[in-house]
């Protein structure tokens, strides 16, 4: 949700900022777009499939999540001098040691989950149960590097609960960035042009 958000408003912004200026909007120049589907598709193969939870064990599913995002990774790291890359590319990396230190998925607290659409009192929720794509319960004392958890809520006036993380954050702010910058440019031109 918080991605997608970016993602329109990273095109809105840089599409105004081109009508601003009087010249057209000039999307990224991306490479490796192929790994794009690459990285996605295991994530739709254990999260978005009907019944993915039944036809997918769950020791395999805990390597999908880490595979997608490795994945994803290296598709930044291809692409890492477009502006907005090595801010996104922080943000999936702390996702990515986050969710790989424990055990394949995203932790999430009994109390932060407790907020989101269908979630349990706190004191019953059962710690080690999957309650989205990616969220697994934990508490906070068996969780680790927490602070890289799923643990903030959007705000209550924006009708839509969803449970996020700092990496999500930078994501993000890294998306935006990367639709958004204007004049298009790499981190090398900036630094080429340069006068001495």
């Amino acid at each position: 949700m918080i991605l997608l958000a970016a993602l329109v408003l990273g095109l809105l912004a840089g599409w105004g900022l081109a009508r601003w200026q009087r010249r057209p909007y000039q999307a990224p120049d991306l490479k490796h777009l192929w790994l794009i589907p690459a990285a996605f598709a295991p994530q739709l193969l254990v999260a978005y499939l009907p019944s993915a939870h039944e036809l997918v064990p769950a020791a395999a599913a805990a390597w999908i999540l880490p595979l997608s995002l490795a994945i994803f990774l290296v598709f930044v790291w291809l692409n890492r001098r477009v502006a907005g890359m090595p801010v996104l590319m922080i943000g999936l990396a702390m996702n990515l040691a986050v969710i790989a230190a424990n055990g394949g998925w995203m932790p999430i607290s009994p109390e932060t989950a407790s907020h989101l659409p269908g979630g349990s009192a706190p004191e019953a929720a059962m710690p080690g149960t999957r309650v989205s794509d990616k969220d697994i319960l934990l508490q906070p004392e068996d969780t680790r590097l927490g602070f890289l958890s799923d643990r903030f809520l959007l705000p209550e006036w924006m009708g839509y609960p969803v449970a996020f993380s700092l990496g999500d954050t930078l994501v993000a702010a890294g998306a935006f960035w990367l639709l958004a910058g204007a004049p298009r440019a790499t981190i090398s031109n900036r630094s080429t042009n340069v006068d001495i």
